[in-house]
Parts: structure tokens; C-alpha cells; sequence
């Protein structure tokens, strides 16, 4: 068994190493490519401030680099008797390199290490999550303009309202994941700050450069006090879990008005059949699982901030065991998002408008504001208009015009769709993602 990094002559009780672990070694493999770049930042800058010969910098440079391909393909495991990623990847370096490879950790801690890895892979999901949310957008605001002269019924209160289209529906999702992406990039923001080298949360007696690897990282800035950089584990997750919430929350209201809409009831859409599942009794049926899935799965997600406040809650300064389950409900939900996100953009592409729904006579009263504004706009006042349609509706003598004029920024006519795409290009520019994804490739060119 693999001796402990922090292991000296007693060994811990069994039971209390399997609770004590709980998940950690399953949920690290998704840290393993994370850990091994920060490694390799680390290493660079040791050997900067007289920590490393060079020699050994590139022989250690070159074992990471085989690591990080092994990741890559997802070949990485973390050994029986391993406690963590970090003691995997030393523990390889010391079987290839001996003693060089005990050197890699001078200057850090785990706490370090672990904040650093949970930025590195958390800003690398937020670039997945902002381009499949890109992706969605795209469908949405081309079904906007495919559709935008097809009217549908407005509602309020689940009641017959005013007329409204499927340009506007579908362009309202769209717009609402530019504000999801917004806030996004905030709690990129956050993320993309560089705690190595804060240790422990107490900083280090070595001479670091802690610039040097917040450039060689690609990070914005540094975490630059460190109990702070240590405070930030648990908030960093949480800032990001109320933006991945806020994006699962426009999911979850899209799949509702799906489901709502692909009812018999409505008849707004119809879902392709392939789409669909069956019934194991009534032969008819056609349900919207996927949707109804994605509206389960987005309130999960919606709930995930509420998981990470109370597993960190009160919590007084330095590091607590307690931050370790945070990554338990963390890490995953990555994944469960951006399933959802491609389904529904693979959803929205694929379904069917009904172009007649205001053929019903049922709708007949969506009208009834347009013909308040158009007396309004002959001259009579407001209130005597109003007064006047609704007698009318009231002793069932009124007549809809079916045709609506609206030019206002926004409105039926009047899409803005033009703007809404700007929006988001823009939002999505300010992410600078280029940034990183350089600096990481140079980290990786070992020479």
C-alpha cells in the first residue's frame, strides 16, 4: 500500500481511512488533467527561484506530459491504497524519477493544490457550458426569424390573453441565455483567479513567484492574500452553482412550456416521433420525456447552491474537512447540464409549429386589446374604449380583427433579434477564452 504524503509511523484506522475518503478518489479523476497542468506551472516556477535543477525540471516536464496524455484519454487511475490525485501523480513521478520526483510538491500544500485543480477544471466546464449554450441560442433565434409571422396566444394566469408569436417565444429563450451567459461570465470571473502558492491558507517561507504561474496558467489575476485564496474554496462553487442554476432555470421553463405545448390540449407543437417515448398500455401515446427529464434534472440543478451553502455554511476562516463533499454535488453536475443543454438544442431544431392555432374561435377574444387601441387611436379615450369592448364581449356581440400591429422595439413586429444576437457575441468576446486556452497549450509544448 502507498504510503500517505502526510503518513509518518502510525497508520490510520481502517474504518476511519474509508470514511474519511468517502468519494475523493472517484471524484479526483476528474481533476487528474487539472492537477497535472498545475503541476507542471508549479514545477516551471520552482525551478525559476533555485527549487529545481534545470535537468530536472525537463525530466519532470516530460513524465507530467505523459500523464496528462494518459488523462487526456482517461486511461488515469488512482491506485488501491492512493488516497488522492495528487498522491497518484507523485507516486508515478517517483516511480519513474526516484527522489526528483518527490520534489514537485515544495511550496504547496493540497489545499493549494486542490483549489487550483477545482479552478482549472471548473473554468474549463464553463467554456463547454458557454458553447453549448451558444449553441442553443443559435437554434432559438433562427427559429425566431423562421416563425416570426406565426402568431400563438399570449397567456397570463394560465388565462387567454393577448396575441403573441413564435418569433417572440422562441426569441425570449434566447435572450434569457444571454443574461444566463452574463452572469456566467461573472462567476468566471471569480474563477479565474490563481490561489497556488497560498499553501496551507498561510502562505509559504519559499521565495514563489506566484505571478509567474498565474501567467503561465492563463489566470486573470491572483488570489492575492492568502487566507483568502483559502476562503475561497466552497464560494468559488457556489458563485458558479447560482450561474449554472440561473442557465438550468431557463432549461427547465422552456421544457415546462414544451410540455404544456405539445399536449393535445394546446396542439402549439409537435414533437418528432423519434423524440418521443410510448406507453406500455395505451398504444396512442407520444410523451415528452426528454423534456419532462430536462425539467427534473434543471430543478436539481437549481437546488445545487443551496447544497454547497449548507455543507460550507459558518465555517470559520482555514480549511474543514467539510469542503471535500462539496465536490461530491459539484463536479458531476457539469455533466448533467450539458446533457440537458444538448438535448434541448437538438429538441428546438427539430420541432413542429402548428401555423393555425388562432383558427380556433376560442381565440377569438385574444383580440379584444387591439380593438381597445385601435378606438383609442380613432380618438375615443381609453377608458370608454375599454368600457365599450368589454360590454360588447359581455353581450357576446364582439367581433375579432385577427391582425396586429405591433412595431415597438421588441414586439411582434418588431423582433430585435438583430440586437439580441449582438448581445450575446458580445458577452461571449468578454469571456476571453482565448487566453487560456493558449497559455495551457504552451504549458504542454515541453521542450
Amino acid at each position: 500500500m502507498a504510503r500517505k504524503l502526510w503518513e509518518k509511523n502510525v497508520q490510520t484506522d481502517r474504518m476511519v481511512e474509508r470514511f474519511t475518503v468517502g468519494k475523493d478518489r472517484e471524484m479526483d479523476l476528474y481533476l487528474a488533467r487539472y492537477d497535472v497542468l498545475g503541476s507542471m506551472a508549479h514545477i516551471r516556477m520552482l525551478e525559476s527561484v533555485g527549487l529545481l535543477a534545470h535537468d530536472e525540471l525537463q525530466l519532470l516536464l516530460a513524465a507530467l506530459k505523459d500523464i496528462h496524455a494518459l488523462a487526456e484519454k482517461g486511461a488515469f487511475v488512482i491506485e488501491d491504497g492512493v488516497e488522492d490525485v495528487h498522491s497518484q501523480v507523485e507516486l508515478l513521478l517517483t516511480r519513474k524519477l526516484g527522489d526528483t520526483g518527490k520534489k514537485i510538491h515544495s511550496g504547496r500544500s493540497r489545499n493549494d493544490q486542490v483549489l487550483l485543480d477545482l479552478k482549472l477544471f471548473t473554468r474549463a466546464q464553463i467554456q463547454e457550458l458557454a458553447g453549448l449554450a451558444s449553441d442553443l441560442f443559435d437554434v432559438l433565434i433562427a427559429q425566431s426569424d423562421r416563425n416570426k409571422d406565426v402568431l400563438m396566444p399570449g397567456y397570463t394566469h394560465l388565462q387567454i390573453a393577448m396575441p403573441s408569436s413564435f418569433g417572440l417565444w422562441f426569441g425570449a429563450y434566447a435572450e434569457s441565455l444571454a443574461d444566463d451567459l452574463l452572469l456566467m461570465q461573472a462567476a468566471y470571473r471569480i474563477c479565474n483567479r490563481n490561489p497556488l502558492g497560498s499553501a496551507a491558507g498561510y502562505g509559504s517561507s519559499f521565495p514563489l513567484n506566484r505571478s509567474m504561474t498565474t501567467e503561465l496558467l492563463g489566470f486573470d489575476s491572483l488570489n492575492y492574500n492568502v487566507v483568502y485564496a483559502q476562503m475561497g474554496r466552497g464560494k468559488m462553487e457556489r458563485t458558479v452553482a447560482f450561474a449554472m442554476a440561473g442557465m438550468a432555470a431557463t432549461l427547465s421553463k422552456l421544457a415546462m412550456d414544451a410540455c404544456l405545448f405539445n399536449s393535445q390540449n394546446f396542439a402549439f407543437i409537435k414533437l418528432p416521433d423519434a423524440f418521443t417515448t410510448g406507453s406500455s398500455i395505451m398504444p396512442h401515446k407520444k410523451n415528452p420525456d426528454v423534456f419532462e427529464l430536462t425539467r427534473a434534472k434543471c430543478n436539481k440543478i437549481q437546488g445545487l447552491p443551496q447544497q454547497i451553502t449548507l455543507i460550507g455554511n459558518n465555517l470559520p476562516s482555514g480549511y474543514f474537512r467539510d469542503l471535500q463533499i462539496i465536490k461530491e454535488v459539484f463536479l458531476p453536475s457539469f455533466d448533467e447540464l450539458k446533457d440537458c443543454l444538448r438535448m434541448v438544442t437538438q429538441m428546438m431544431g427539430e420541432i413542429e409549429i402548428n401555423g393555425h392555432i388562432l383558427d380556433d374561435t376560442k381565440y377569438a377574444l385574444l383580440f379584444s386589446v387591439e380593438e381597445v387601441n385601435r378606438r383609442v387611436l380613432a380618438g375615443v379615450p381609453f377608458r370608454d374604449a375599454y368600457r365599450q369592448v368589454g360590454l360588447e364581449i359581455e353581450a357576446g356581440t364582439f367581433v375579432a380583427d385577427p391582425t396586429v400591429h405591433h412595431t415597438h422595439e421588441g414586439s411582434i413586429g418588431n423582433l430585435c433579434n438583430e440586437q439580441i444576437v449582438r448581445l450575446k457575441r458580445e458577452i461571449l468576446q468578454e469571456f476571453a477564452f482565448e487566453k487560456v486556452n493558449r497559455a495551457e497549450k504552451q504549458l504542454l509544448n515541453v521542450q
